[in-house]
């Protein structure tokens, strides 16, 4: 006998693949792709816990907020540091993809996650989508999500590495026949590296800049190998002598000895977890390379220079910056197909949480 009131929310649902990302969130609707792209902000009251906004609107606050209100961020290291901001950010989200249904919206929700979490984080982020508006709500490894959205034979007995790198983790993974074999979480990753820069200009340059200022600095000019022609950028903040506002210009091998922390330990892991794969595996990723994802795959030079330490071809994704979302949509989109099916089981180790209240 069909349950009524599902049946009833699945005709004005629309079923919700998310990558809930330090740095920014992803939403994926069933039948219509990625319809949300917006940075993991919100804007609050602090004596009311009023949400002012939320994602590019509450991002563009940031620093520049009057003392009632605050612009953060609820995700750090790619889990939930504030649940109840979150949950409010995700219920903004689900209505905004919901803006013309009759009643309220009870979606299904698949939600990438780090997988490096503990349970206590993961339930957290299924609670958070429940409360959010979501009926059914399903958890799945960020480096699997991304490995589906990145075309890998995920299924297959093939080895395939993914190297996911993010604002607050970087997850490096072996996948083969629907499982992950070998896997690093590493909470080190495009934030570490902004952090970097920050550092690096207050104690080479005397100057204070803030977290955007480092962030367009990493995406102009930052590089993890030496460029055909190295870069130039302006950094513009506030001199720590004197108090006044000051400029220096830096060249792309400055921000890349900068970053050489945080870029060093995630090719460590890298190595790590090719040392620890399973022989026939590396013959495999040997043959078809490793693949990078997340917005990190995009600092300049970083597949140079992991393919110089590792002695493997490496690749960067079609659109790194999309591919959990993508493989979060494969997975909600094909929710009855029952190789998806066995790989959100692993991810919940056999456990589903539906709405109840």
């Amino acid at each position: 006998m069909w349950n009524l009131p599902n049946l009833l929310f699945g005709l004005f649902s629309r079923d919700l693949g998310i990558d809930l990302g330090t740095a920014n969130t992803l939403v994926h609707v069933r039948g219509k792709g990625i319809v949300i792209s917006e940075p993991s902000y919100v804007a609050i009251d602090k004596k009311t816990k009023e949400v002012k906004a939320v994602g590019a609107d509450a991002k563009a606050m940031a620093g520049k907020t009057p003392a009632s209100i605050i612009a953060i961020r609820p995700l750090r290291d790619g889990v939930i540091a504030d649940f109840d901001v979150v949950e409010q950010m995700l219920h903004e989200f689900i209505r905004k993809v919901h803006t013309q249904t009759v009643v309220g919206p009870r979606p299904r929700v698949v939600i990438g996650i780090p997988s490096g979490v503990t349970e206590v984080e993961k339930r957290a982020a299924r609670e958070a989508s429940l409360n959010a508006g979501a009926r059914e709500a399903y958890v799945v490894e960020e480096p699997m999500a991304a490995a589906i959205g990145a075309g890998l034979p995920v299924n297959e007995p093939i080895g395939s590495m993914i190297v996911d790198i993010g604002g607050g983790t970087t997850e490096v993974a072996v996948i083969s026949l629907g499982g992950i074999v070998i896997n690093h979480s590493l909470r080190t990753a495009g934030d570490e590296i902004d952090e970097a820069i920050i550092q690096y200009a207050r104690r080479e340059h005397n100057l204070v800049i803030g977290e955007r200022t480092a962030e367009s600095a990493k995406i102009a000019c930052g590089s993890a190998y030496p460029l055909e022609q190295e870069l130039r950028f302006t950094l513009r903040g506030r001199d720590v002598l004197t108090g006044l506002p000051k400029a220096v210009e830096l060249s792309s091998v400055e921000l890349r000895e900068a970053i050489a922390g945080p870029v060093n330990s995630i090719v460590e892991t890298v190595k790590l977890a090719l040392e620890e794969t399973p022989p026939e595996l590396v013959a495999d990723i040997m043959e078809r390379g490793i693949t990078l994802a997340g917005g990190g795959a995009l600092l300049l030079g970083l597949d140079r220079r992991l393919q110089m330490e590792t002695k493997m071809p490496v690749y960067v994704a079609d659109d790194p910056l999309t591919c959990v979302v993508r493989g979060t949509g494969i997975m909600v989109e094909s929710l009855e197909d029952e190789k998806y099916r066995r790989i959100i089981a692993s991810s919940q180790e056999g456990r589903r949480l539906k709405y109840s209240r």
